[in-house]
């Protein structure tokens, strides 16, 4: 598989309006290699609260749709902030659905982890969290390079990542992630 045809879709885990890691998000198609697309996935908080019991009844089409687009596509990145010290509560439960389709969609997926936050940490305990949860599912995570992104309120601007260093990183990462993703 070549690296300039690849197709990657992205989960952001922040619900507020204005969301950092929606900015990031945003960012990533102008800073990805030539021929690299990219489709934002549904909102994860459109998904119920998992119960066994609405599982039962049927998967909800939103989960559906997340589970088929994410087995449809090259890699997943997940952009998400750290909510007392841990990945977001609507995270978690996404990929407590997730891990319910089968056939399971993201066993052997490339995923990237970004994470930001207004901190100096950048959310660095969520992606460790993430880390661990993703391992469940044999998911193939990029290591290096990390993004990372502390003090992230200095480095969007009015729904803008405009940090150039910050811009740069991401873009080298995204790089190295097709060239992970076509392996």
């Amino acid at each position: 598989m070549s690296n300039n045809n690849l197709k990657f879709v992205t989960l952001t885990c922040s619900l507020r309006a204005g969301s950092f890691n929606a900015a990031i998000a945003q960012s990533l198609p102008e800073l990805a290699p030539a021929g690299v697309t990219f489709a934002p996935l549904g909102s994860p908080g459109e998904f119920p609260h998992y119960s066994t019991d609405i599982e039962a009844e049927g998967f909800p089409p939103a989960v559906l749709a997340m589970a088929q687009a994410i087995a449809g596509a090259d890699g997943l990145i997940i952009i998400t902030p750290e909510y007392n010290h841990s990945i977001p509560g609507v995270l978690k439960n996404a990929l407590d659905w997730l891990s319910r389709v089968s056939p399971q969609p993201i066993a052997g997926k490339p995923v990237l982890i970004q994470s930001a936050s207004p901190g100096k940490l950048g959310g660095v305990r969520a992606q460790i969290h993430l880390r661990q949860i993703l391992g469940y599912f044999d998911a193939r995570i990029l290591n290096k390079p990390e993004a990372i992104i502390g003090d992230v309120s200095e480095k969007v601007t009015q729904g803008v990542l405009t940090d150039e260093s910050t811009r740069q990183f991401l873009g080298r990462q995204l790089a190295a992630f097709s060239e992970f993703a076509a392996r």
